[in-house]
């Protein structure tokens, strides 16, 4: 994924959020109690569990909330049984797209998925159709600041046990192994650094541009229905996205 097309994405994405703050908080409490309820209460022991707390972080969801979500877990989640469920498919213009959810009924899942996709030029397919387009690391993004510079970061990240760092017009992007995430990201933070996402996500190997006006429109309204549907939690894809959408 290109450069402008990564923080385009990154920018889309936090300005869908902060229209809807209530529900990022409702997924991302949903993650953490599933990971608290699989795994245990502790983050320290529990790696599923210490990555949903840090992508909540990183949404500036508060302590006490993650707290309630840590407790909801380990007391049982109530009545719910949550299940992991990923999702593959395409897009308009071939874009793949990987839709990863959590959901207590996998047909109403299934159907609200596969409804986004059809509604929208794309199909949903059958897994591993896109899969292997795509890599799973961690990814951490950092906005440019007079605090640090260039050689600063790269020396921080590759110290702190990470595999790559792009340096870029609008920041850097450092890229891990999934398990060495917390602790690179944990280095960057001893920095005083704030990233504007932390995550371990589906990094696309290669990237598609969308010419037609209209694969743009429907891409852009995929994402969307996707998003705004509750049980889902991750929306990646390989679209190389315009910074002007």
């Amino acid at each position: 994924m290109s450069g402008h097309s990564k923080w385009a994405n990154i920018q889309h994405r936090k300005g869908r959020q902060d229209e809807k703050r209530g529900k990022i908080f409702t997924k991302l409490g949903r993650a953490i109690s599933v990971a608290a309820k699989q795994g245990g209460n502790d983050p320290a022991t529990n790696s599923a569990l210490r990555d949903a707390i840090t992508k909540a972080k990183a949404e500036n969801m508060p302590n006490d909330t993650i707290e309630r979500a840590i407790k909801r877990g380990t007391g049982g989640l109530g009545d719910a049984d949550y299940q992991q469920v990923v999702y593959e498919g395409y897009g308009p213009g071939g874009v793949a797209v990987i839709v990863e959810a959590l959901t207590e009924n996998r047909n109403r899942t299934a159907g609200d998925v596969r409804h986004a996709f059809d509604k929208n030029g794309g199909n949903l397919g059958t897994t591993g159709c896109v899969s292997y387009l795509f890599d799973k690391k961690g990814q951490i993004m950092i906005g440019k600041t007079d605090a640090v510079d260039d050689e600063q970061v790269m020396l921080m990240a590759i110290d702190g046990g990470a595999e790559d760092v792009e340096i870029e017009q609008e920041g850097y992007e450092i890229i891990t192994a999934p398990e060495d995430f917390s602790k690179v990201l944990e280095a960057v933070q001893e920095n005083q650094l704030e990233p504007v996402a932390a995550e371990i996500a589906m990094i696309p190997s290669t990237t598609i541009t969308l010419t037609n006006a209209d694969d743009v429109k429907f891409m852009n309204r995929l994402i969307d229905m996707l998003e705004d549907n509750d049980d889902v939690q991750n929306v990646y894809h390989n679209w190389d996205m315009p910074e002007e959408l």
